[in-house]
């Protein structure tokens, strides 16, 4: 079932979302050479209880951290750990943040150090795509609409996006109807109403789209080992367009 969220409950996932981008900002600040994603896991766990929040996917289906962490050729749900990041990795954090029941949701993809030119062009190419999906996401038009955006973007630049996940309502859990996937054909699909809150989260990698499940059933990546960037934002739809609770520039 689709819900429409009310003026009060989105109010509290702002707040969520106002944490979230502090945290993001944080991590922006911290990533480099030498550092590990553990030690940005306990970072961020320590962070949000600092501002009175939690993790939310933290024992979501058992998963058992507060941040997924996604190195290089890893799509999604990578597993905190304690190798350290080096010159030239990318590394998607990935985190749900919940204050007073309002959920946020957010993956950014951060360069370690310097980057090579093809990997600044899939990160540059992965957060153009997520906004041209949200540019979409307007009251009346269909869920095929942002994953058409998306798709033709992405791989007009040369890169696949990612089939086997896909964005999602949210609020009051962390993931709800209805699937927002990042490939499609206008005008299919749901229509967008007023009050839904959904997030846009496309997966763009470098090589094919298709995914591999690692043995811990959690972390994906992809078969060909191509690297694979993540942009994501919790999004409002309103009358008025697009509202972004997760907004790093505001």
């Amino acid at each position: 079932m689709i819900t429409r969220k009310s003026q009060r409950e989105i109010e509290k996932m702002q707040a969520a979302g106002d944490i979230l981008v502090k945290c993001h900002k944080e991590i922006a600040n911290i990533i480099k050479p030498g550092i590990t994603t553990m030690e940005i896991d306990t970072f961020v766990e320590n962070f949000l209880a600092d501002h009175g929040a939690t993790p939310e996917q933290k024992g979501f289906s058992g998963y058992p951290y507060a941040t997924c962490a996604s190195v290089n050729d890893e799509i999604c749900h990578g597993f905190p750990r304690q190798e350290k990041l080096v010159d030239g990795d990318i590394v998607t954090i990935d985190m749900v943040v919940n204050m007073n029941g309002g959920l946020a949701d957010s993956a950014w993809t951060y360069k370690v150090g310097a980057l090579d030119e093809a990997g600044e062009k899939l990160l540059d190419v992965t957060k153009t795509s997520l906004y041209k999906g949200i540019e979409q996401a307007q009251s009346g038009n269909r869920i095929g609409d942002i994953g058409h955006a998306i798709q033709t973007y992405a791989e007009g630049e040369g890169f696949s996006v990612v089939r086997d996940f896909t964005g999602h309502g949210i609020g009051p859990t962390l993931h709800e109807e209805p699937h927002i996937p990042h490939f499609g054909l206008p005008n299919k699909g749901t229509r967008l109403k007023e009050g839904m809150v959904i997030t846009i989260e496309p997966m763009i990698n470098e090589g094919s789209w298709q995914s591999k499940m690692d043995s811990n059933n959690w972390t994906a990546r992809t078969v060909d080992q191509g690297r694979s960037a993540q942009y994501e934002h919790t999004v409002v739809i309103t009358k008025d367009g697009p509202l972004l609770t997760t907004d790093q520039d505001k």
